[in-house]
């Protein structure tokens, strides 16, 4: 299935292929977030995770090229559907594991669960329940390194269905009043729950939605992770430079169903396997492969790594303490001190 997308996002991509560490950074991180998540659908199988759980699987590209664009202090923003990109942004796979499965060692202490991954420490702030529910806090960060005459960029990551509520609009329309420095993410995976993206929006492009607030709006494949770090590159140079918001739109597609508890009847077989004949992990790996960067032994070697490194989290997260009882009511409230 080809994607079609804006001119102007068409770049160059060979010279982007000659850089080996660099491609093969976005390759292992792709690969980690495909492992880890095969891994939790396992887990929460077992029972091992309860609660509601939305996968990462097919959309590797889309999560890495944005993400692996940015500096350790900048800021993301996701949704409920975030375990990738907390592993994108340097969380530890075992502190996202170790949450999964409720425990003190993971990034909330075992409180927030699959929809509610956060790190301070890595600037990563979430994982939200509620479509939407993350663009305006987004929105207020950009606005509080622009009060603080700082240079990070925030990236506000969510799917094509937030992208016809209120607070997408008000989020875009500040972020561009104010000149934020703000990187719009939709990914775009052509289903909000089981309802199509030309069912619930008038506008089925999301990038064009960019164009009622005079915003720079991209649309790329997000199949294809080179094609997607490189437009990526450009909007987060724009916002740390020009404090100037925009809207990207990566076209790719979740290969499970909404969450773990959707039998997914509303999809064709024949959907799914077409647009996994263009599986990103594979194709850059098939890339590497044509380009002389890796050998068929090389990416069977990377791939057990990579699995004995999600094995090792899922024995961390098995092995790790249950939350103390006592710390129940803990960072519930806000301590404040008499004054």
């Amino acid at each position: 299935m080809k994607v079609e997308q804006r001119p102007a996002t068409e770049r160059k991509q060979k010279d982007a292929l000659k850089d080996r560490d660099a491609l093969l950074h976005l390759y292992r991180e792709m690969l980690l977030i495909r492992r880890f998540e095969e891994k939790t659908a396992e887990m929460y199988q077992m029972a091992k995770i309860g609660g509601f759980c939305h996968l990462n699987i097919g959309e590797e590209a889309a999560i890495v090229g944005t993400i692996s664009a940015l500096r350790p202090k900048d800021y993301v923003y996701s949704n409920y559907r975030e375990h990738g990109h907390a592993i994108a942004k340097g969380v530890d796979p075992k502190a996202v594991m170790a949450e999964l499965f409720g425990k003190e060692t993971g990034t909330s202490h075992g409180r927030g669960g699959s929809m509610h991954l956060f790190s301070q420490e890595h600037r990563f702030y979430g994982g939200y329940a509620i479509v939407g529910e993350a663009l305006p806090l987004a929105v207020g960060s950009g606005y509080a390194i622009n009060y603080q005459e700082r240079d990070e960029v925030v990236m506000s990551i969510f799917g094509d269905g937030a992208t016809n509520i209120g607070a997408f609009h008000e989020s875009l329309n500040v972020a561009k009043l104010w000149h934020l420095p703000v990187v719009f993410v939709c990914i775009n995976n052509q289903y909000g729950m089981g309802t199509s993206v030309g069912r619930a929006s008038s506008v089925t492009e999301i990038w064009r939605k960019a164009c009622a607030y005079d915003m720079t709006g991209e649309r790329v494949d997000g199949m294809d992770v080179v094609a997607v770090r490189q437009v990526t590159d450009e909007l987060v140079a724009q916002a740390r430079e020009q404090h100037e918001p925009s809207l990207l739109e990566c076209v790719t597609y979740r290969y499970r169903g909404h969450s773990m508890s959707d039998p997914d009847t509303y999809r064709g077989k024949d959907e799914i396997k077409q647009w996994q004949t263009r599986d990103s992990i594979l194709s850059l790996g098939e890339q590497m492969k044509k380009q002389k960067m890796l050998t068929a032994e090389d990416i069977e070697k990377i791939d057990q790594e990579i699995t004995a490194q999600v094995e090792e989290a899922v024995k961390f997260a098995d092995e790790s303490p249950e939350p103390d009882p006592k710390d129940l009511y803990r960072d519930v409230y806000a301590e404040s001190e008499a004054r």
